[in-house]
């Protein structure tokens, strides 16, 4: 394609538009010239390719006419990846594929995603390559989605192969998702990562390994957020169990930032071809909460291209403030997840955002359950999870080795938990009290709209019971930290474990119990 036409097209659609190309047909009487790679001389193989200049739209179609009786249908691409200067983007190219129902967004068409993991996939009634659904491949306009994620100041020219094979359609096994209930321990508090991948994304792990690995870090739950893709939802058979609950969910990677949909509905795909200019505040959002999920930001102050998340917080249920190991990234997120604190108990924002920590482990060396989300539920069940994370009731460690306890008290027996809110009359005392395990040589403290105003080492031996006093004049919410001692000295040190905030707030004359207390 002339680049003068591409860019005329962006300009008329936005680079977020989309782009067809013409259609790759085939002879449905004989299969094309030469062997096919498998050696099955039925097989009809055709090679197109193209060029895609800077400016290209977001995401380029490319129709393939499939004939009646084939049996399976598969890909292969290639682009080149020509040397650019330093401080330049070279070419990035995801694909992808939607089935003769067509293309439209989050409609029934969508059958996979493999970003940028794969150069090859296939896709037939009883199997398909992980990032992509088992179906069959019916006859019409199928459509090859290239998606240029970069592209370098020449260009990208790019060659793409297409086999059909003819036969019988098979059989597509109906999916087995994981139960939303495993047997948990009643109310209790529950670890869990919430956002992670396997080889049905980028990831180099089975949903097996996983599995393993999770009950290792001694887990109660996690979710699986594939990037743009649902196809691990049935992946999990046989490897859940009264010890491991495994939510459904998606991580939808935009041009503009990422978002985790933790425990949403099995097999309901959450589409991600819009930009922050191209849709309104909060429309992922109320997507994954038709879906049944919770809409959480994935970190959202990350520097790789397209990993900052430029939507907003409408409908957000929470915010990762740490992903992975904890770095000045994670810092970055967690003070300005602090300012919307204030924000909120300024009156500013009606809601304020819990903060939730995952892993986003991909491969051996990434740590499952570094960091981990531990929510205070009623029960190990998807809604009870979801309940207790949009309720604040969470904490956050980098391990299962380490333990805690925090909350405030006032004088009359007044008691606020994690995610709770404390009624205190007038500038009555509130004595906050964390008690910690599992932390040796680190330091608790205890931040406030006022920022850090109480610290305490821990002592080798790692358990340390830290109290304050202080008061809602003082004080409109308490939370704490558990940090390891800085690195570089004049730097905040590495994150161990952090909660929820406990809020503060003054009772009008007349108010009701003294004891009550309300969840934020």
């Amino acid at each position: 394609m002339e680049r003068r036409e591409v860019l005329k097209l962006s300009a008329a659609t936005g680079t977020a538009g989309a782009l067809a190309l013409g259609p790759v047909r085939f002879a449905a009487a004989a299969p094309a010239s030469g062997d096919d790679s498998d050696g099955d001389s039925a097989a009809l193989t055709r090679t197109v390719g193209g060029h895609l200049p800077p400016g290209t739209p977001d995401h380029v179609y490319v129709p393939v006419e499939v004939p009646p009786g084939v049996r399976e249908i598969s890909v292969a691409y290639r682009y080149d990846r020509p040397d650019v200067p330093d401080g330049t983007t070279g070419n990035a190219c995801d694909i992808g594929i939607f089935d003769e129902r067509g293309t439209a967004p989050g409609g029934p068409g969508f059958r996979g995603w493999s970003g940028g993991a794969r150069s090859t996939f296939f896709l037939r009634a009883d199997d398909a390559t992980p990032g992509y659904l088992p179906g069959p491949v019916h006859p019409g306009t199928w459509h090859i989605a290239l998606a240029p994620y970069t592209l370098a100041p020449q260009g990208l020219t790019y060659e793409i192969t297409v086999t059909l094979r003819p036969g019988a359609p098979g059989r597509t096994p109906p999916p087995v998702y994981p139960p939303e209930r495993a047997r948990g321990r009643g109310r209790a508090w529950y670890r869990g990562d919430g956002h992670l991948h396997s080889v049905h994304s980028d990831g180099r792990r089975t949903p097996a390994e996983i599995a393993a690995l999770a009950r290792a870090a001694r887990l109660d739950f996690l979710n699986t957020s594939e990037h743009n893709t649902t196809s691990s939802h049935r992946a999990w058979d046989g490897l859940w169990g009264d010890d491991l609950l495994i939510l459904t969910g998606e991580e939808i990677t935009t041009r503009n930032g990422h978002l985790v949909a933790l425990g949403t509905d099995p097999g309901t795909f959450l589409d991600w071809r819009r930009r922050a200019r191209d849709t309104s505040p909060g429309a992922y959002a109320r997507a994954v909460h038709r879906a049944g999920g919770l809409a959480i930001p994935a970190h959202p102050y990350a520097s790789c291209i397209g990993c900052s998340w430029r939507f907003g917080l409408d409908g957000a249920d929470a915010v990762e403030v740490w992903n992975g190991p904890y770095t000045a990234e994670d810092e970055t997120a967690l003070a300005a997840w602090d300012t919307a604190l204030v924000a909120h108990a300024r009156g500013d924002r009606p809601r304020w955002l819990p903060a939730v920590g995952h892993s986003d482990a991909h491969r051996d060396p990434d740590v499952i359950g570094l960091p981990q989300t531990v929510v205070l539920a009623d029960d190990l069940s998807r809604h009870a999870l979801q309940d207790g994370i949009r309720a604040g009731r969470v904490w956050i460690a980098e391990s299962a080795g380490i333990d805690l306890s925090f909350d405030v008290s006032g004088p009359h027996g007044e008691h606020a938990g994690i995610g709770e809110r404390l009624l205190l009359h007038g500038g009555a005392a509130a004595t906050v009290r964390l008690t910690v395990s599992g932390a040796p040589g680190c330091t608790a403290s205890f931040h406030t709209d006022q920022g850090k105003l109480h610290s305490a080492p821990i002592p080798p031996g790692g358990r340390a019971t830290v109290t304050w006093v202080t008061s809602s004049a003082r004080a409109a919410y308490v939370r704490a930290e558990v940090r390891y001692p800085p690195e570089t000295p004049g730097t905040p040190g590495r994150m161990a474990a952090l909660t929820n905030p406990v809020f503060l707030e003054v009772r009008a004359a007349g108010g009701g119990d003294a004891g009550q207390r309300r969840e934020g």
